[in-house]
């Protein structure tokens, strides 16, 4: 930790997006201000601010957090991957096609969150049944769409539709 005049910050090292960065952050910083303000990473959607919407979804380390509660020392020396790094993954183009096939989207604030967590659950339990892909989608809310074409678009990704 260094003290700059009466302001002290740490510096944090980690990798973001397949590759390394670095930042100076106050101790009180959460992970969704360093994201959307230092690196410009607008996907990461500021909404409820209490881990309860599932809109600024980032994967740490391969896990879906709220980066809203999550301060951004806590990700010194660690992997996030925000919607930007997943959307420039070749990897990503079926689970981003089978919201579109499905219709799964409308305003869009939800979408990013939603599909990291759809990458979470599917490199988790590649082929997950309808009880299992609402467990997991709960912590992710949509105001918009319902969730029915959500399901079945994240069927369709993991290649179960019509599979149950």
């Amino acid at each position: 930790m260094t003290t700059n005049g009466a302001r002290q910050t740490i510096a944090v090292a980690f990798n973001l997006n397949g590759a390394p960065v670095q930042a100076e952050v106050p101790p009180h910083r959460f992970l969704i201000d360093l994201l959307r303000d230092t690196f410009e990473l607008k996907g990461v959607k500021r909404s409820c601010d209490m881990q309860v919407c599932g809109a600024c979804t980032v994967l740490l380390d391969g896990q879906p957090v709220s980066s809203c509660n999550v301060l951004a020392f806590e990700v010194r020396g660690r992997s996030v991957l925000t919607v930007e790094g997943f959307a420039a993954d070749p990897r990503s183009g079926p689970i981003l096609q089978a919201f579109v096939d499905n219709a799964a989207l409308q305003c869009g604030f939800c979408t990013p969150g939603m599909v990291l967590a759809v990458k979470a659950l599917l490199d988790r339990t590649p082929t997950p049944s309808e009880h299992e892909i609402k467990d997991f989608m709960s912590g992710n809310v949509c105001r918009c769409t319902g969730y029915k074409k959500i399901v079945e678009a994240i069927e369709a990704a993991a290649g179960t539709a019509g599979a149950r």
